[in-house]
């Protein structure tokens, strides 16, 4: 028998969700915060998931600070989700940050539900909530997870892990 974690939610072992990844509606309160300003404040985001990796919150357009995002120079490729775009974060006077987000503008079939909105690296900003839950980053950086107290590892992302 599973028991609900600190956030009430029933735990969640990465390894239990699916290749390929799965989109699920979420409606906690997703927060993005960097260098003193709200930059994202939701509660229309979409996780997704996917084998070995803590879930990605994907933020609706609408709900971002686009005004603060400059489209990056940087393209990368998933074999689920295709093109992806990264942007870079921009407080004017405070700091900026390189590829802080990404989206896909474009996503392949079964990933629409997902287009245009916005995936932040909790690495990258100063912070990241789900409900007041303040995010833990997975480690390496190349997938962007959120880790939250439901959510149960080991995961991938560190060294030795890529090819997992």
């Amino acid at each position: 028998m599973r028991t609900a974690g600190p956030s009430g939610r029933d735990p969640e072992s990465v390894w239990d969700y699916p290749r390929p990844p799965r989109l699920e509606p979420d409606d906690r309160h997703v927060v993005v915060e960097f260098a003193g300003a709200r930059i994202a404040d939701s509660r229309r985001s979409v996780r997704v998931l996917e084998t070995s990796h803590p879930p990605v919150f994907y933020i609706p357009p609408e709900d971002a600070c686009r005004e603060l995002l400059v489209r990056s120079e940087t393209r990368t490729w998933c074999e689920w989700k295709g093109n992806a775009t990264y942007w870079d974060l921009r407080v004017e006077g405070r700091a900026v940050v390189s590829d802080a987000a990404w989206s896909y503008a474009d996503p392949s079939p079964g990933f629409g539900a997902i287009a245009d909105f916005l995936a932040f690296y909790p690495s990258r900003v100063d912070r990241c909530l789900v409900d007041g839950e303040e995010v833990a980053a997975q480690q390496g950086d190349f997938y962007g997870g959120w880790i939250t107290s439901d959510v149960r590892g080991p995961f991938k992302g560190p060294p030795g892990t890529r090819g997992w």
